[in-house]
């Protein structure tokens, strides 16, 4: 073990001293434990959920300290588990009693005993995570390394434990965590253990799918994503996880014309979205604006390679992906959808001459999303030809320009038609049927040709002429 070094600094929080409290009335000892000690010593901020290993009952203990505190906060016991959590101020704090755990090959789901602390520690995913801190009265402040886990941090290293292949055989989730943390904290993975979780890919399947996109999510949400898309291609993770995204890999070649690698250009996309915006959808918008490509890629010996209607094909991808990985169908899945069907339009309009009506429609079709649908097509551009690459970024300003120009004017942004079906049944002496919605299409076309403003007077006149031509009977009123 190293060296015990005092870390009281880290213990500011009032609720550490009710702790210690607890611990001394009920004669066990207990410590601070994972994430809340790796953040701590890499000076992430202050964590908001803290981990206490009690060496004896996490729930007695935890009841203790509820009674201690000056709100007397609900206790949350989760039997089962043995484990017991609570909130004081903005802090969530989970209780477990030092235990040993061993695994049934089929379950991640550990057989629990009661351990000491060595023993807690030696069940903990990585030595950054298996540092202690103590809350008891004599020993109040030491730090428990026994794994170099301190070491580690310095270099920046994720390292299990013990034994690797065991540690991600018994609860294949951890290879995940691995992952995660590699992204998160821009470390890397000791050899031993990238070898181990390549073993154990086939592993991942017995973990719950929501366990997973949550790890994923974290993935991208971190600065740099594309370190941990390309540690899950590199372990075989990939496949067992987003199989559309290893189908992009790789480069064909017929009669000596080649395409880019699909797949390294989404992570570049993902990176460069990832410096612009924390929006999640909007960052696995950008993962997955591609993924139509592999089944649309075809070779034509007039153009070369196509991949024609790969928009409109991954958006129908973009459900069965979200339903294979129980992930939200609702709007989120609607707007990741939208954003992979129009992640081409701006594109076309920037690269032919950008008229006022194209923009309409690109307006019009966007509604409220426009803005993220402009941050997705910028974060698109990969090319390293700087000549290129000024080029489109500057036709991308004038669009912008051009969508805040054509919007103050024409308002099609989240458009309402500006004469209603009532006023065309009250115009014509109509019930409802389907000329109202000839009218109402006739309209909003003209509208986003330019023929005529968005304006009610002008529309209405559009709408009684058109309402003739189409046999339709004036009210007499208007006659």
């Amino acid at each position: 073990m190293s060296d015990i070094n005092t870390h009281t600094e880290a213990l500011q929080h009032p609720v550490f001293k009710v702790i210690q409290k607890a611990t001394t009335l009920l004669n066990i000892d207990s410590y601070v434990i994972g994430g809340f000690v790796r953040d701590y010593l890499l000076k992430r901020g202050n964590a908001k959920d803290i981990d206490v290993v009690a060496i004896g009952s996490g729930i007695e203990l935890a009841q203790k300290v509820a009674s201690l505190l000056p709100n007397n906060p609900k206790v949350q016991v989760f039997k089962t588990y043995g484990t017991a959590m609570l909130r004081t101020d903005d802090i969530e704090i989970e209780f477990v009693g030092a235990r040993k755990e061993s695994y049934a090959k089929e379950s991640r789901n550990p057989i629990v005993e009661n351990g000491t602390l060595e023993d807690d520690q030696n069940r903990r995913d990585f030595t950054i995570n298996a540092l202690a801190i103590s809350l008891s009265e004599k020993t109040y402040g030491n730090l428990l390394d026994p794994f170099n886990g301190c070491v580690h941090l310095n270099e920046q290293l994720l390292k299990t434990p013990l034994n690797p292949d065991i540690t991600y055989s018994d609860d294949p989730l951890r290879m995940m965590r691995a992952v995660r943390f590699a992204t998160q904290l821009n470390f890397r993975i000791e050899h031993e253990s990238l070898k181990a979780i390549t073993k154990n890919k086939e592993r991942i399947t017995i973990i719950t799918k929501e366990r997973i996109v949550d790890e994923l999510n974290k993935i991208m949400a971190s600065p740099t994503p594309s370190i941990g898309f390309l540690l899950l291609e590199e372990t075989g993770l990939l496949p067992y996880l987003l199989p559309e995204l290893v189908a992009l890999k790789g480069v064909d070649e017929v009669e000596g014309q080649l395409h880019k690698d699909n797949f390294y250009h989404t992570l570049e996309v993902v990176d460069n979205i990832a410096k612009t915006t924390d929006n999640l959808w909007l960052r696995w918008a950008a993962l997955l604006h591609d993924i139509g490509k592999a089944p649309t890629k075809k070779f034509s010996k007039k153009v070369g390679w196509t991949f024609h209607g790969h928009e409109f094909v991954g958006s129908k991808m973009v459900y069965k992906l979200f339903k294979r990985l129980k992930m939200p169908l609702n709007d989120k899945m609607k707007f990741v959808q939208k954003m992979v069907r129009m992640s081409s339009r701006p594109i076309v309009i920037a690269d032919n001459k950008t008229t006022d009506s194209a923009v309409r429609r690109l307006v019009f079709d966007a509604g409220e999303h426009i803005e993220d649908l402009m941050t997705l097509c910028e974060a698109d551009i990969t090319t390293k030809n700087p000549k290129k690459f000024k080029k489109y970024h500057h036709n991308f300003k004038i669009v912008r320009h051009k969508i805040v120009e054509v919007e103050e004017r024409d308002k099609v942004r989240n458009f309402q038609p500006p004469v209603t079906g009532e006023e065309i049944m009250e115009a014509f002496n109509l019930k409802p049927c389907r000329e109202i919605g000839t009218l109402k299409e006739f309209i909003k076309e003209a509208i986003l040709e330019g023929d005529i403003a968005n304006d009610h007077e002008q529309a209405f006149q559009l709408m009684l002429k058109k309402g003739v031509e189409l046999g339709l009977i004036l009210n007499d009123k208007l006659n």
